[in-house]
Formats: C-alpha cells, sequence, structure tokens
C-alpha cells in the first residue's frame, strides 16, 4: 500500500475543473483509461483470437488422430484373429478332406491327428466325430465325453442344413464357429466344427468333425496389441456378453456395462461414455464368419493428456505474455499520461507564477502612486501644523496653553507617522522590481512584518525576530526575498492558532559563506506523508479554506532563483520549521544578467 501510495502518479487524483469545447483534454483519467483500453485491444485481440483458432484446430487435429489411430489398431486385430480363426477352420477342413470316413472313426487315428494338430497349431484341447444324429461316435482329448449327445446344442443346429435348398447352400454353411462357453467341461473355450455332407443327400454318410480351442491364445493376440490411453482390448457376442476378459468391464462370460454396437461390415471408431460416466473412444468390428465383436475401448481423457498438457504450457505462456504486455501498457501509458500531466501542470504554474509577478508588480505600482498622492497633502498638513505652532509659540495668549500646543504636537506626530507608512510603501514598490543590491536580513524581515503587525495584533501571536548582529550585507534580490518571508509568514498565520507564536532567527552558516534562516511556528503541523510533497505546484493541505496550493511552490522558486535552499520539517501538533540557506555570494544563473544597484 506504501508503495503504490509512493509511486502513485498524480493526474489519479486530479480532479478535473476544465471547462469549454476542450474539457475532455485535460481529463487525465479518462485519457489514461481510454490509451490502456485501446493498447490492450490492439495488442491482446490478435494474440487471443490466434490462441482460440490454434486451440481449436489442434484439438480436433488430436481428436482425429485419435480415431484414426483407434481404426487402424481395430482393423489390424480385426485381421489377425480373422487369420487365427480361419486357419484354424482351414486345417480342419483339411483334415476331414484328407480322411477317410473309417479314419476319422478310428480312436488311434483320430489320437493321432490331436497330437499332430497340438505339435503344429498348439492351443487344441480336444477334437471328436459327430455322427448325423448329433452323437459324438469318436472322441480324443482330456474327458470323457465319447457318446455325448450334441444333437441339442446351438452349433450343431447350425449345421444341420438337412432343409437347405441347394448343394451350395449347403457348402456355405459346412463350418461354424460357436461363442465362449463352459461346456461340460466347464472351462471357457469355443467349437470349431466342420460338416462333412454327401452331395447325393445321403443323411447318414453326414458326419462334424469338432475340435474345442482354448481362448489363451486369443486373451494372448489381444493383450499384446498396443492399446494406448489406459485402453482395453477384448471380445463381445453379440448379445453383449464377454467372450475374453477385460480390463475395466469384467471377466469372461461377464455382461458387458456398455451398449452393443450396431452392425457394420466395416471397422468403426465412436465417441461415447462408459458406465461411469467417462469420455471414451470406442473402436470395433464384427469378425465376419463368427459371433464376435472386436472392441477396443480407449479412456478418452487419458488419450487426450499430452495435448493438455501441451496447452497448459501454451496457457502459462500465454497468460505470462498478457501479464507482461499488461504490464508494459499500463507502464507506458501511466508514464506517458503522467508526463503530459506534469507539462500541463508546470504550464498552469507558469501561468500563475506570472500572473502573481504581475500582480505583485501592480501592488507595487499602486503603493507608490498611493505613497506620492499621500505625501503631497501630508507635506501641507505638517507644513500648516508647523506655521500654526511657531504662530502660537511667538504669541503670549497662548505660549502658556499647553493643552492647544499639545494638539498642534499631535498632529505633527501623526503627520511623521504617515510620512514612515508612505516611505515602507516606496521602499516596498522599489523592491518589487527585480534587483541585486546588497541587503540587510534584519531590515528586510522589519520590513515584512512591518505590514503583519496588525494581524498580529487582533489574533494575540507573539512575533520573535533573532537575527545575529554578526550577519553582514550580502548581495541577493530584495523583492525576491521580501516575497518569500511574506508567503512564509502568511503560511504560518495561517497554522497557528489565536495566541501562537512565530519565531524567526537568523545565523551564520557553519563554513562563514552562507546564512541560516529559519521561520519556526507552533501550529498544526503537516503530515509526514504530505512533506515531499509540500512544494509541488497546486499541493495544499488548505483545500476548501481559500488555499491554491502555489505558496509554497513559488517560494521554492524564489530560493533556487537567489542560489538559495528551502527545507521544512514538522510534527503534527507541534508545529513547522522552515529553514533557508542563502549564500553571502550571489552567484548569478547561465544566462541571468547581473544587474546590480546600490541600495
Amino acid at each position: 500500500m506504501n508503495f503504490f501510495k509512493r509511486y502513485k502518479p498524480g493526474f489519479l487524483d486530479h480532479q478535473n475543473q476544465a471547462t469549454g469545447l476542450y474539457k475532455s483534454l485535460f481529463n487525465f483519467r479518462l485519457l489514461w483509461r481510454q490509451s490502456i483500453g485501446i493498447t490492450l485491444v490492439v495488442a491482446l485481440l490478435p494474440l487471443l483470437v490466434l490462441a482460440l483458432v490454434d486451440y481449436r484446430i489442434s484439438k480436433q487435429a488430436m481428436e482425429s488422430e485419435i480415431l484414426l489411430r483407434t481404426a487402424r489398431l481395430v482393423s489390424n486385430a480385426r485381421r489377425t484373429l480373422t487369420s487365427y480363426l480361419d486357419e484354424r477352420k482351414f486345417a480342419l477342413n483339411f483334415l476331414i478332406l484328407d480322411n477317410t470316413y473309417d479314419q476319422l472313426f478310428d480312436e488311434q487315428r483320430l489320437t493321432q491327428l490331436l497330437d499332430n494338430l497340438k505339435n503344429g497349431l498348439g492351443d487344441w484341447s480336444e477334437l471328436g466325430v459327430i455322427d448325423h444324429s448329433g452323437v459324438q461316435r469318436n472322441y480324443a482329448g482330456p474327458h470323457p465325453l465319447k457318446d455325448m449327445d450334441y444333437s441339442g446344442q446351438d452349433w450343431y443346429k447350425n449345421l444341420n442344413y438337412s432343409d437347405a435348398d441347394s448343394y451350395h447352400d449347403r457348402v456355405a454353411m459346412r463350418s461354424n464357429i460357436s461363442e465362449v462357453f463352459l461346456g461340460f467341461r466347464n472351462t471357457p473355450h469355443l467349437v470349431i466344427s466342420v460338416l462333412h455332407s454327401n452331395p447325393f443327400g445321403l443323411d447318414w454318410l453326414h458326419y462334424i468333425l469338432r475340435a474345442s480351442l482354448d481362448i489363451d491364445r486369443i486373451v494372448t493376440i489381444l493383450s499384446q496389441l498396443e492399446v494406448s490411453g489406459e485402453g482395453d482390448a477384448f471380445l463381445i457376442n453379440q448379445k453383449g456378453i464377454l467372450q475374453t476378459p477385460s480390463r475395466h468391464y469384467g471377466g469372461v462370460l461377464e455382461k458387458l456395462p456398455l451398449v452393443v454396437p450396431p452392425f457394420s461390415d466395416h471397422t468403426q471408431v465412436i465417441e461415447s461414455s462408459d458406465h461411469l460416466g467417462h469420455p471414451v473412444v470406442i473402436g470395433y468390428a464384427f469378425i465376419t464368419g463368427t459371433p464376435f465383436i472386436l472392441m477396443v475401448v480407449k479412456q478418452k481423457q487419458q488419450l487426450m493428456k499430452p495435448w493438455y498438457d501441451t496447452g497448459a504450457q501454451i496457457l502459462i505462456f500465454l497468460i505470462g505474455s498478457i501479464v507482461v504486455i499488461l504490464a508494459v501498457v499500463i507502464g507506458i501509458s501511466t508514464y506517458l499520461v503522467n508526463s503530459i500531466y506534469q507539462a500541463d501542470q508546470k504550464r498552469v504554474a507558469t501561468l500563475h507564477q506570472v500572473e502573481y509577478a504581475n500582480k505583485m508588480a501592480s501592488i507595487g505600482r499602486l503603493s507608490a502612486g498611493v505613497a506620492h498622492e499621500i505625501n503631497n497633502p501630508l507635506a501641507i498638513i505638517n507644513e500648516k501644523a508647523g506655521l500654526i505652532k511657531d504662530l502660537f509659540t511667538f504669541r503670549q495668549e497662548y505660549q502658556g496653553d499647553t493643552r492647544l500646543i499639545g494638539l498642534i504636537d499631535s498632529i505633527i506626530s501623526a503627520v511623521d507617522r504617515c510620512a514612515t507608512i508612505t516611505r515602507q510603501l516606496l521602499n516596498f514598490a522599489r523592491n518589487i522590481q527585480v534587483s541585486l543590491q546588497k541587503v540587510s536580513l534584519k531590515q528586510i524581515v522589519a520590513d515584512v512584518l512591518e505590514f503583519q503587525t496588525k494581524e498580529a495584533g487582533y489574533r494575540s501571536l507573539t512575533i520573535e525576530v533573532d537575527i545575529a548582529e554578526e550577519i553582514p550585507e550580502f548581495v541577493s534580490d530584495r523583492g525576491k526575498l521580501q516575497q518569500v518571508f511574506i508567503n512564509l509568514v502568511n503560511n504560518a498565520f495561517a497554522a497557528m492558532e489565536d495566541g501562537g507564536t512565530l519565531k524567526i532567527t537568523g545565523r551564520m552558516g557553519p563554513n562563514g559563506k552562507t546564512v541560516l534562516i529559519t521561520v519556526r511556528d507552533n501550529g498544526c503541523g503537516i503530515p509526514q506523508e504530505n512533506i515531499k510533497k509540500i512544494f509541488e505546484p497546486f499541493f495544499t493541505t488548505k483545500s476548501g479554506k481559500g488555499g491554491t496550493g502555489l505558496g509554497l511552490s513559488i517560494t521554492y522558486g524564489l530560493v533556487k532563483e537567489i542560489g538559495g535552499e528551502i527545507d521544512i520539517e514538522s510534527t503534527i501538533g507541534k508545529g513547522t520549521t522552515f529553514t533557508i540557506t542563502l549564500p553571502l555570494e550571489y552567484q548569478a544563473a547561465k544566462g541571468e544578467t547581473d544587474a546590480r544597484t546600490t541600495g
């Protein structure tokens, strides 16, 4: 707060009193706000628009890239799974075509074929041959499933196409991949079945080669996918039952808590929300010839995290840039407007100083005119009063009339008093003019105080003067010194209550080349925060009481003009002391004419 007060520009406290057509030119606060607003709009608007456009374009590009990568991942995984399952179907097709009916119903031969499948492709668990009635007549595997009746199983019904219209329909339906189920062995697996059909329609020659396939290999394929964004890849059936375990949505044969996507013969990618309300990117593809739907689910927040991090860095940079621009704009605008304000204040102060000088010159001319006009009748009165006194003195009947002689003496004394006042007025009028001459400090102070005695008497003010006798006459501008003391004495009278004391002292400086003058009053004092501003133009503590704020400013300028220094010390409630240091040898300023006159 103190920092703000210390560096607060002066125009913020300026009260605009200008009138007329151009009064808005002197509303410095409005000019300051307008300059800041216009500059900020010009500087920040393009930056913010560019940042907004970049934000939208980069976000759309990031989202498009996420969808594209997801679609590519789903397509590649779909091809991998299709190839894997087709490879198993082709192997069974080869076995059923390469072996005769009798060979497949031979238990040893079937066991050998299962061993060959395990050695060649792995992940086969059992192999069986089912006749046209749905009974498994031959079986190779770890479970007692021989003579098991599968006629009621869905996969068997899908292959029982005795009612098909043509041979081509039957050929098209000769293989089947089942959904994942537990079965008789209570273990998740799927079944690949291949039908050997008789083209002549003889049902007893129809038989099915059936193989069970563990899902471990499929789970491995899906787990090896590089799914970003805490993603999850799994298979479901068209009822939404999980066919492989999911990282986030459940185990095998559990219900998926997401909506089953609509059918599509192409890879699709959509944006949605999961069961917890989190935004997700879902890529899916229906695997042809199977009941499976490949699902890849990615957490969108995780996918967008790199973009969010980059955006946060850009946002920090943007905010930093805005703060810097704001600081620079406010600083420059404040500096420029304050410079205009100070120039205007100097202009007004100069005009007031000129007006003040003209006023003092007018007072001087008026004083001289009044003094000359009064002196003439005073001389006549004095002459006539003296003549009357002489006549009364020579006449015997009036010599003893002390009362009459006393009245004449009173008239002569009053005339002398008026003559003294007119001489002071003439001295004041002559000293108003700028001139360098030898001056007596004690005499200048006495001349100034002569005009203040009446007010001091009315208000019971005590004036103490202590000018050291050792102070010699020195060369200075008498008129300016008189103005300095008049301003300081008037200022002291304004600060003191009735009954106050004003003390003026004068001493030689410690180096013997200067004179130290103090003007001390016991008035109200000046707050410390105003001390540094007391000599500024138009600064006044008497606002609303007739103060213009120019007296001490003019005093400061006058002291500087005659080569001196002025300092102030003040305490609230105890009074104020002005200390003036004047050189005994006047140093004319550069370009100033040293026009000295003798006093």
